[in-house]
């Protein structure tokens, strides 16, 4: 098991190169479903979070109020993976949708972006946009050579230790 402070910035570096993952929720009968998602992720003073800019659709707003969790897992060509097992919070507020709209268009290429190019986000306090804060409880982090090659390590670290 490795730690949070070796984990994290790893995991955050592969997600950022690979940007794209599917996130996937359970709805009320317990059925997966998988969506591809753009989180961006910080890892500030010993903390990881992610955020979401998204639309809340009934499908994700149903799915989150049965199970508030989801599981975002990144895949290169180079076979380099990683996932991120997190709790997941919805905000609307206007502040925290202006506040991470703006971090999507300071971040740099290739995670950062302007969200105003989604047709239906004409600015963040449209009821079209909503953010989702994540909160990891688990990440793995497996470069491509230890699957191709038997070469590297594969990072994992949970809450607690568990």
């Amino acid at each position: 098991m490795s730690t949070l402070t070796e984990t994290a910035p790893a995991f955050v570096e592969m997600a950022h190169q690979i940007v794209w993952c599917g996130v996937s929720t359970v709805d009320v009968r317990g059925r997966p479903r998988s969506r591809i998602l753009h989180p961006l992720w910080e890892w500030t003073d010993g903390s990881l979070r992610g955020w979401i800019a998204t639309g809340p659709t009934p499908q994700k707003l149903a799915h989150l109020e049965h199970s508030p969790f989801v599981s975002c897992t990144y895949w290169s060509q180079s076979q380099d993976t990683c996932t991120a097992d997190c709790a997941a919070t919805w905000h609307f507020d206007d502040d925290t949708c202006t506040e991470v709209w703006q971090r999507f268009a300071d971040a740099p290429a290739p995670v950062g972006y302007d969200p105003a190019m989604i047709p239906v986000w004409n600015r963040p306090t449209d009821a079209s946009f909503a953010v989702l804060r994540l909160e990891p409880w688990r990440l793995r982090v497996m470069p491509g050579t230890v699957l191709t090659a038997g070469r590297g390590d594969i990072l994992t670290w949970r809450a607690g230790g568990t």
